[in-house]
């Protein structure tokens, strides 16, 4: 009634002259059914109406309180009369909504939520004001979200939240239809927020409570907001602009799985006994004593399994397939004592039948996974790779695969995605050996005969500075980008030796505090073997992460390096919570380029997790096309000297989520993103529909039964000799025979 008495007062006397507004400003929450029921969705409706609508309904609607409130208060609630309905209808000339200001989490009165639950999507509220209200033209008088109170000026949650909510009154605008006509930031400066205390901050400028002059400061998020302001929004930025080109010929394609399902039953032709079908009785085979058919060599048609994945592969038009070999397997014991000669067959088998349908056979010797690290169980048992000894292990493993498999693989890899979060220094410091010693047998011995290729896989994903004008944030990103890539890329690709960096920040860890962590050195002749062991430069890329080095959340920060995750709620995450950043693919391929030179590139691994439930796949294809868009703007505009790109993974079987295949039933189904990824593939990117059609030249399709011949040609060309020679001298022979024949006659 107050509100309405001043309402009136001001349209009476002062607005004729003045020209003004006025209204109530009102809090409100955002409320979501715990369950999608009837029952669930009318508690919602029940909880806005005791918040929002206690005040909004008598002014915007028709005078009176909300038909929830009357039929759950009863007496409680006052009644207004037919007069005071009147008087109290229209009463606002605008719709101003303050949220996440007052009634933010923790703060709304438990009993008002009616057991459902609270969140914090400005859009959905806006959206329901409008429905409700009758579409008012609505101004955000209060807005915004809060930090810890030991945040100082990086406040780069505060950041995200108000790029979140912004974004979603934008969205109302956009695509809701919702009147929107202004919105304020809440608050200015930090101050004491009621029963929180000085706990949490929520000011654009940083106050000092414990100094005496109560200095301002501007935040990371004053910068934020004023360029947002600038740019009235989130105008779309060039380099985010999808690029069209294409890849260059030759470039690879490709589809990756962990671990090729391995199915050794020997077939029915390769048994030697002979049965008897009861079709009368038992309706069996029985198998008669004695009786045995000669044996014979066992051909790779007897691996049914194989055929199935190789049509598999077909399907997509890929190039390469990369898969993983299984150690733990192939030398049980760690050593040539015992060989799984049936396994080794059939890996034979397999990247033979995948050079027959032109697809090149990418095979990693080792990738870690979680039961031993994927290492044999004596290697595993004795210190895996802390010990020493692996690292000769390792490499004698490689040389028998280089020998059983190097006729049919030229493009090998010794280690796929070791994980340096698992990773000790002393492990990683053998690893690091064991593939130079790896990289350079293959050199010395096979690189000639076998004409292939190896390298090691990184995993990389990019490492954003969480706030952009923060130098403190940059540092850490830097920091984290060379513990996390450079650990293991720098001794190889660079200098021989471990980042700087990484040097340093442990050296003054170890002076600081209790830690104790050393970096091995590497000798001189070590750094020698290592640096330079590389043909081309292998990464798997998922996400990126956005980093910090203000304390925030807790459970989130590594006190080891001084960094504070930070989570960007605007951006697009899969079930898994993986954020989908294209672009970071893109900034990780330049600083590559920038770090090692002119580096042939390979992403050997790209992809995203889905939901069994999601319609259409349409996440993955999302992903694909976007990621695969800003590679091709690295090659395109940044001259990285991008040579192959691979989707992860293949199928559900062996990585579930992951793949382009779905396992259901043990039948495979291709899902919508291979066909979408067939199309890139078949037009080698995104070619621009006004320009000639670049046609690459035909491939001619592989020989695997031509690697005898090509691999000696010397004996063929003493073969070849001995076969002319004696043509000629038949040749002499005849022609003298005839002439002494005539010379008679």
């Amino acid at each position: 009634q107050a509100h309405a008495k001043v309402w009136h007062l001001y349209n009476d006397h002062f607005r004729p002259t003045q020209r003004g507004k006025v209204s109530i400003a009102l809090s409100s929450h955002w409320i979501k059914p715990q369950h999608m029921t009837e029952k669930n969705i009318k508690e919602c409706q029940k909880s806005l109406d005791f918040v929002l609508g206690w005040f909004a309904k008598p002014i915007f609607i028709d005078g009176d309180y909300p038909d929830s409130m009357r039929s759950n208060l009863s007496s409680l609630l006052p009644e207004f009369s037919e007069a005071e309905k009147k008087y109290i209808k229209g009463t606002a000339d605008f719709f101003a909504l303050s949220f996440g200001a007052t009634l933010s989490f923790q703060l709304l009165d438990s009993h008002m939520k009616f057991q459902q639950l609270e969140s914090i999507s400005l859009r959905q509220l806006l959206y329901w004001i409008n429905s409700e209200y009758d579409n008012p033209q609505i101004f955000v008088v209060e807005n915004s979200w809060f930090v810890s109170g030991s945040t100082k000026r990086d406040d780069a949650k505060y950041i995200y939240y108000l790029k979140k909510f912004i974004m979603e009154t934008l969205k109302a605008i956009r695509y809701d239809g919702v009147n929107v006509f202004g919105y304020t930031v809440w608050s200015l400066l930090d101050g004491f927020e009621w029963h929180r205390g000085y706990s949490i901050r929520r000011g654009l400028f940083y106050v000092d409570f414990q100094s005496h002059d109560k200095k301002l400061m501007p935040k990371s998020s004053v910068l934020f907001y004023q360029k947002l302001i600038e740019k009235n929004g989130f105008p779309p930025l060039p380099e985010n602009q999808p690029t069209e080109g294409v890849f260059p010929c030759g470039f690879a394609w490709g589809i990756v799985d962990n671990y090729i399902q391995v199915d050794t039953t020997p077939t029915q032709f390769l048994d030697s006994n002979v049965y008897v079908w009861d079709v009368h009785q038992t309706k069996k085979l029985i198998k008669v004593d004695g009786v045995f058919t000669p044996k014979r060599k066992r051909h790779c048609v007897d691996f049914a399994a194989i055929r199935l994945q190789i049509s598999l592969l077909q399907e997509m038009h890929v190039s390469h397939f990369h898969f993983s070999l299984k150690w733990s397997l192939i030398l049980p014991l760690g050593n040539l004592s015992l060989i799984n000669h049936t396994l080794v067959h059939y890996y034979q088998c397999f990247a033979s039948e995948l050079l027959r349908v032109n697809i090149t056979p990418v095979v990693a010797l080792w990738q870690p996974m979680a039961e031993n690290q994927e290492l044999p169980v004596s290697l595993a048992k004795y210190g895996a790779w802390e010990n020493a000894e692996t690292v000769q292990a390792f490499v004698e493993y490689a040389k028998f695969c280089f020998t059983s498999l190097g006729d049919h693989v030229k493009f090998w890899i010794t280690m796929n995605e070791p994980s340096v979060k698992n990773l000790t220094y002393t492990a990683g410091h053998n690893l690091l050996k064991a593939h130079a010693k790896a990289w350079h047998l293959y050199d010395k011995e096979f690189r000639r005969s076998q004409k292939g290729k190896i390298s090691i896989a990184l995993q990389a994903d990019w490492v954003e500075p969480a706030c952009p004008f923060s130098r403190n944030d940059q540092e850490v990103a830097d920091r984290i980008l060379e513990f996390d890539i450079g650990w293991l890329a720098e001794p190889i690709f660079g200098n021989g030796d471990y980042p700087q960096v990484m040097r340093e920040w442990l050296h003054r860890r170890n002076s600081v505090d209790l830690y104790n962590f050393h970096l091995p050195y590497f000798s001189e002749d070590e750094k020698k073997l290592i640096q330079g062991s590389f043909d081309f430069f292998a990464l798997s890329h998922y996400t990126t992460t956005l980093v910090g080095w203000e304390k925030e959340d807790a459970v989130k920060y590594d006190h080891y390096l001084e960094v504070q995750m930070i989570n960007d709620i605007t951006w697009l995450h899969s079930p898994s919570r993986a954020a989908v950043v294209p672009w970071g693919l893109r900034k990780l391929l330049k600083w590559v380029k920038s770090k090692y030179g002119d580096v042939p590139v390979y992403v050997m691994a790209n992809g995203i997790d889905d939901d069994r439930n999601m319609v259409h796949d349409k996440l993955r294809v999302y992903y694909i096309q976007n990621y695969i868009n800003e590679a091709l703007k690295a090659y395109t505009l940044d001259n990285v000297n991008l040579q192959g790109y691979f989707v992860y993974s293949f199928n559900d079987k062996t990585a579930p989520k992951y793949g382009l295949y779905s396992y259901v039933a043990n039948r495979y189904e291709p899902k919508p993103s291979l066909k979408h990824y067939r199309e890139i593939i078949d037009n080698n990117g995104f070619p621009d529909p006004e320009t000639p059609e670049l046609r690459c030249p035909e491939e001619i399709a592989s020989c695997p039964e031509c690697h005898f011949f090509r691999t000696r040609k010397s004996l063929l060309a003493f073969i070849s000799f001995i076969f002319v020679a004696f043509i000629v001298t038949i040749f002499f022979i005849t022609y003298y025979s005839k002439r002494v024949e005539r010379r008679y006659k």
